[in-house]
């Protein structure tokens, strides 16, 4: 098999690594077109594959690590439901994913672990394993529900290791979507100098959790539009500077969510009640004590949210 060496992951990179992300394959983008050199990378002694039930990653028991099944073994559970995910070196990996209603760790891969749902397993999972499982979550998302040509209704069929899905009919290519989605820390400098960040709650949310306000980019906006209008529709504050700190790609089902530092006009924050049940402005020192979850009342943004990261890095700024 024609294969080639991705360059060495970089480590010491100069920003912020998110939950997710941080993927150390070569994803072949060149090479997976070629169906021919897919065909041996599915024959390939090396390779290996993540096992995935309704999206739930297959994990370890002993130290919560992926279950890493040879390429045989994967494709005998789930012959049709394969994803070329890249190459380690000049070894293939790939993800299959197992339907239905019954726990395959009752039945076909016994013993081997456990599925752990993707937010769980996103705290548990070393940060490259974390970033694969939810590329592939990603993908078989988006097949599961892009079975039909959106140009002429007919069925598509897989393509270029499962990053394309193409009309046999029309010959529609359709390919993976990530939506957009601005998540902002608001802040302010009040009269006495002293800056504060604003939290939301949604009213479906665990008791006392509160998160950064966030919202999907809408067609013909630009992050910093798409985060003042979310600001104003959610909070009723008017966003005078935006600043932007990282990005996570979120596979629920598939978004990109980017992380931004929003600098509003007042602090007169008035939760609309829709998106919003209650707001909260907080001092560093507040949101210290949130984030090390002893605040009286308010709970931190789970640790594998970009959200927690922005709070921490505001904290963490005056030092």
């Amino acid at each position: 098999m024609s294969a080639r060496r991705p360059p060495a992951v970089n480590r010491s990179v100069s920003w912020p690594v998110t939950r997710f992300a941080g993927n150390p394959l070569d994803r072949a983008g060149d090479l997976r077109n070629d169906p021919d050199w897919l065909a041996e990378c599915r024959a390939e002694a090396s390779g290996r594959a993540l096992l995935l039930w309704e999206g739930r990653p297959l994990v370890r028991e002993d130290d919560d690590q992926l279950v890493w099944l040879s390429l045989d073994h994967a494709f005998d559970l789930a012959p049709d439901r394969s994803a070329f995910l890249g190459q380690e070196g000049e070894a293939p990996v790939f993800a299959v994913e197992i339907e239905g209603a019954d726990d395959p760790s009752e039945g076909p891969v016994r013993g081997l672990g456990r599925f752990v749902e993707m937010r769980a397993a996103a705290g548990l999972l070393p940060e490259p394993e974390a970033a694969m499982a939810g590329a592939a979550k990603s993908l078989f998302d988006w097949r599961r529900r892009h079975g039909f040509c959106a140009a002429c209704g007919q069925r598509t069929h897989d393509a270029c290791g499962g990053w394309k899905r193409v009309c046999a009919a029309c010959e529609t290519e359709h390919f993976p979507r990530v939506d957009p989605v601005v998540i902002m820390l608001v802040l302010h400098t009040g009269e006495d100098g002293a800056e504060r960040c604003l939290l939301g709650r949604q009213a479906s949310w665990p008791t006392g959790r509160m998160s950064a306000l966030a919202g999907f980019v809408e067609p013909g906006e630009s992050l910093e539009e798409a985060c003042a209008r979310e600001v104003a529709e959610e909070a009723g504050l008017t966003v005078t500077a935006v600043r932007y700190h990282a990005s996570q790609p979120w596979p629920f089902p598939s978004q990109l969510m980017i992380g931004l530092m929003a600098e509003v006009s007042d602090d007169d924050a008035r939760p609309d009640q829709t998106e919003l049940e209650a707001v909260a402005w907080l001092t560093r020192e507040e949101a210290r004590e949130v984030l090390a979850d002893r605040h009286a009342s308010i709970r931190p943004p789970t640790p594998v949210a970009i959200a927690h990261l922005l709070l921490q890095a505001w904290v963490e700024a005056d030092r």
